[in-house]
């Protein structure tokens, strides 16, 4: 039998336009990969405000999928890129891969969208209901990040 899960989060613009402030060094490597960084650029170079926002809204919601409340979010392991047709794909490795597995999760899709000064993403699976057992897993998660990992 399988289970669905679904995460959702949401980033301000604004959150963003601080990470990008030079004062504050390149914060966004934290967060995102090479590759992430190199795909949020718009035509002519400069950051994509709205396009971080979603990736960062994208893995923060993929994070919840992952059923690993209380720990610190794998920001380089769960990476959103452009799949097929321009939609947002997810690729997960590392300790990101490894709580996939644990929690038996199938392919991860995302959304993301954004308007009026903030994005949202959802990230869906299913799971295996004897995986989660299996695991100590609750059917039912409820994610908070500690403040000092947040966005």
């Amino acid at each position: 039998m399988t289970q669905p899960r679904i995460g959702v989060d949401l980033v301000p613009l604004a959150r963003v336009r601080e990470l990008l402030d030079p004062g504050i060094g390149p914060v966004l490597r934290r967060f995102l990969s090479a590759e992430e960084l190199t795909a949020s650029r718009t035509p002519d170079g400069a950051p994509d405000q709205a396009g971080i926002a979603g990736r960062l809204a994208a893995k923060e919601a993929v994070f919840k999928l992952l059923g690993a409340v209380g720990r610190p979010v794998p920001w380089h392991g769960i990476e959103v890129l452009r799949g097929p047709g321009g939609r947002p794909g997810v690729r997960l490795s590392g300790g990101a891969a490894e709580l996939a597995r644990d929690a038996g999760l199938g392919p991860i899709d995302v959304s993301i969208s954004h308007d009026g000064g903030f994005a949202i993403a959802v990230a869906a699976a299913t799971t295996s209901l004897g995986q989660q057992l299996a695991t100590g897993q609750q059917l039912a998660t409820d994610h908070h990040l500690a403040p000092d990992h947040r966005l």
